[in-house]
Formats: C-alpha cells, structure tokens, sequence
C-alpha cells in the first residue's frame, strides 16, 4: 500500500504550525494511540511483554526496509551515545577519530571521554579533505543539528576508503527525510523520535557485518540474548548472533508507538518525503528573500524573542546556536511555510547584494 503526502498528512492532528520536527517528530494517530493503549494496560494491570516484544520486532522490520538493509543488521536501543560508545570502546589507544566542529555532542563526548583517543575536529566543509593516513573514524551527522548543513557523503566516502578509514554516521536528523548510504557506511546510528516520528527513547544502529562485529557487547543485557526470554537468568553468555547482540532492552511503549509511524514513512517512501521537504524548505527561504538551499532544515539569524514571538502566533520552532531552527517534513503544508514566512519576513534581512564587480 503506498500513501500520497496529502493522505499521509490527514492522519496527523497538530493544531499548530509545526516547524520544530528537528526537535521532536509529531506522531500520526495511530502511533500516538498504540502508544497510549500500551501505557493504559500497564495502569489496568493488562500489559503483555511478549506482544510488545512484538512491536520491536515490527519496528526493527520496518527501519530495515526504510533504509534497504537486513532486518539482522539493526540493533534497538534508547540513545544514540549508546551506540556511539560502543564504537569508541572498540578502538585502539592512540587511535584518531575525525569530527566536524560544532556537531552534536551525543556523537562527540563517547569519543572525547574515551582515554588513549586523538579527536580531531575541523570544518564540516573540509571533513573529507582531513582524512589521512592514520585517521581511524570519521564520525559525522549526515544532517548539522544546528543549522541543516549536509555532509559531503560521496567525498567523505571515497575518502575514507582511499585511507582506511571507517566511518560512523550520525542520521538522526536526516533518517526520514533524506536518502541515505546506508549499505556504504561502516556503521548507522539515529535517534528515533526526530524525522523518524517516534516517541523519546528509540534508537537504532545498523551497518556492515564486519563493522558490527568489531563493537564489544558491553551493554548486554537479557534482551541481547538468543533467545531473549530463555535468557533472563544465569550463565553461560549466550548473545544473538546477529546485531540483536547490542540490543538494549526496550522502553515497550515507546518501541509499540513508534512501529506504526516507520510504516506510515515506508508508505509514504523517502524519495517523495525528501522532495516534498525541500521544497517546502526552499518556498520558506524565497519567502525571506534567500537562497535556495538544499536541507529541510533552515537557519536565520533572528531577534531574541523571535521564537516565543512564533508561538503565540500559532507557529512552533526552536533557536539552536542563538538563530532559529526551522524544520520541513511530511507534516508541514504550504500554508504552514506562508504563515511563518510572513511572521518573519519583517524581522530576517535579506542577505547584501554582491559588490559590483565581486565574485559574489
């Protein structure tokens, strides 16, 4: 069954216009119910772990066929620093890790309090142009938090592989709405509840057999087991053998409301998510007299205030590195885009013309 954008949207109820996605997802209505119904038989005294076990199932199912990977190459845990510590435990002392200065600090910290490690960060921009020999992992959002800004996968890519290098992506603010190389990364890790439209405290990590192997279990747990309710008591280790091994054991409300959301994007499929997004995305910058840019996320400089200013005009986004965060996604109409646009225009100026002559 495949969704049109319009179809998809009818089945969200903000009353709002909602420009904060790369904050918290809105949830469809049936994720937002499921997810209640499960909390409302844990009141009643009627939850039952094995069915909800079954949501995991379903979630990790769904994510797998969202990003084109084997369902046995998705991990499920609660937060990205999880993931990302798994990587950094399993490198070598002295070993260097290439950063971009200024991303999110659930990918940094791992690394940065990891002893015996060289983190090295330098401009986004110029990130594939710093790998060099000796350099062990590029680790990056694919999508900047604070701005929008889009790695330079293909390049970090090719570089990576003419040094040597493995690479962690960070795709917590592009998993949902931007195509991904998945199958072309060592490892995948992203928070759920963003533009993935699931509730706080899902995450998955996917990547390549051979990358997956190198991460310790150090986490495990009786859900990282083989056969997960056979394996709740005493020894010997008996771990999955697939990627089930780095599980954590889920928050099941949030696991249960968040399946039928991934189902609603893979419905719906990235490639028409992407366009739609970036549309919307460019008609917002045309609106305050910018450049088209190429992310949903888009970033302006504003007055303080500006924020509180939206919201009271039934309009919701965020500041992140002192400019408001605007975010586009399958939930934002073009009356959503004009609405804010309008609110703006007279606060953001237009960027100066070139100076004549200039290279602009």
């Amino acid at each position: 069954m495949s969704l049109s954008i319009q179809e998809a949207q009818r089945q969200f109820s903000a009353g709002v216009a909602f420009l904060n996605t790369a904050t918290y997802g809105l949830p469809p209505r049936a994720a937002h119910e499921t997810m209640l119904a499960a909390e409302r038989d844990r009141a009643a005294g009627l939850l039952t772990p094995g069915a909800l076990d079954e949501a995991v199932t379903r979630w990790r199912e769904a994510f797998a066929r969202l990003l084109g990977v084997p369902a046995g190459r998705v991990a499920c845990g609660p937060q990205v620093s999880y993931f990302v510590g798994l990587v950094a435990a399993s490198l070598p002392a002295g070993a260097e890790v290439l950063v971009a200065d200024g991303d999110f600090t659930s990918l940094l910290f791992p690394f940065a309090a990891r002893p015996g490690l060289s983190v090295r960060s330098v401009p986004l921009e110029r990130i594939a142009d710093e790998v060099r020999p000796g350099t062990d992992v590029v680790a990056v959002s694919a999508v900047q938090s604070a701005d929008g800004r889009i790695a330079p996968m293909d390049d970090l890519i090719g570089a990576a592989r003419a040094h040597g290098a493995r690479i962690l992506l960070d795709a917590t603010q592009a998993a949902g709405w931007l195509p991904l190389p998945a199958d072309r990364v060592d490892w995948l890790v992203a928070g759920g509840y963003k533009w993935l439209l699931g509730p706080r405290g899902t995450c998955f990590l996917t990547g390549t057999p051979e990358a997956l192997d190198a991460l310790p279990a150090i986490g495990a747990g009786w859900y990282a087991g083989a056969d997960i309710w056979d394996s709740v008591y005493g020894l010997p280790l008996r771990l999955a053998g697939d990627a089930r091994r780095l599980d954590l054991s889920p928050a099941w409300q949030c696991w249960a409301g968040h399946a039928p959301a991934l189902e609603l994007l893979e419905q719906v499929g990235i490639p028409a998510i992407h366009d739609h997004d970036v549309v919307l995305a460019r008609r917002f910058r045309a609106g305050l007299g910018l450049p088209p840019g190429d992310s949903a996320i888009v970033s302006v400089p504003v007055p303080d205030g500006t924020a509180g200013l939206l919201r009271r005009g039934g309009v919701i986004a965020a500041v992140r590195a002192g400019r408001l965060r605007c975010a586009f996604h399958l939930t934002t109409t073009e009356a959503d885009v004009d609405k804010a646009a309008g609110l703006l225009a007279p606060l953001v100026a237009p960027p100066p013309d070139p100076l004549p002559g200039g290279d602009g």
